[in-house]
C-alpha cells in the first residue's frame, strides 16, 4: 500500500521539550538507527522501522517539495531545518522540527544522515500548516506525482523568492 493511502486518526501525538528524536539513515534514506524518543512517539519496534526508508513515517499532510528541497540540500553536504509532520504506525501524527546533516566518511564523502528533531513552537505552526495545505493542493493538480512536486517546488521557489530569503532563513522566520 502506497504511503500517503494509509489510515490516519487525526489524533496529534506529543512529546517533551526535553525530549529529542534522533534518527540516522545510510545515503538511500533507510534507518540505520533510532532512539527510544523516536520509537515511543512513532509507535514502532526497533525491528520494525530498521533497514525501512525514513519515508515509513510519511504523513500524506507532508508536501513531496518539502521532501525533495531536504534532499537536494543535504546530498549537496548542507544541513536544512524544516517542520515535517509524521504519521504513526497506528495512523496517529505529530509534528517536529527536524534538523538533517549529512554524515560524513574519512575521505570527506557522505556515508548517511543524521537527524534531530525537537519539538516545534505552536505559534510557528500555526503558519506552516495551512501553507503545507496549499502546497499539497498544488501538488495535487498533477495526475502524475513527479509532476505534481514540481509544481508544488515551483510555487516553494516563487515563496521565498518574493520574501528575499532562502528555506532556512525562512523557518526561522515562522
Amino acid at each position: 500500500m502506497k504511503q500517503d493511502q494509509l489510515f490516519v486518526t487525526g489524533v496529534e501525538r506529543f512529546f517533551e521539550e526535553s525530549e529529542i528524536i534522533v534518527s540516522k539513515t545510510d545515503t538511500k534514506g533507510r534507518i540505520t538507527y533510532a532512539n527510544d524518543v523516536f520509537l515511543r512517539v512513532a509507535g514502532y519496534s526497533e525491528k520494525e522501522l530498521l533497514g525501512q526508508p525514513h519515508s515509513i513515517i510519511r504523513h500524506p499532510a507532508m508536501p513531496r517539495c518539502v521532501f525533495s528541497l531536504l534532499w537536494q540540500t543535504i546530498e549537496a553536504g548542507r544541513e536544512i531545518f524544516a517542520y515535517v509532520i509524521n504519521r504513526c504506525a497506528n495512523g496517529d501524527h505529530y509534528w517536529v522540527l527536524a534538523n538533517v546533516t549529512p554524515t560524513m566518511g574519512p575521505d570527506g564523502k557522505i556515508i548517511g544522515y543524521h537527524s534531530n528533531r525537537r519539538v516545534p513552537r505552536r505559534d510557528a505552526l500555526e503558519k506552516v500548516i495551512p501553507l503545507y495545505a496549499a502546497l499539497c493542493q498544488e501538488e495535487e493538480k498533477e495526475r502524475n506525482r513527479k509532476d505534481g512536486m514540481a509544481r508544488g517546488t515551483a510555487m516553494v521557489g516563487s515563496l521565498l523568492a518574493d520574501a528575499g530569503m532562502d528555506y532556512d532563513q525562512f523557518v526561522f522566520t515562522l
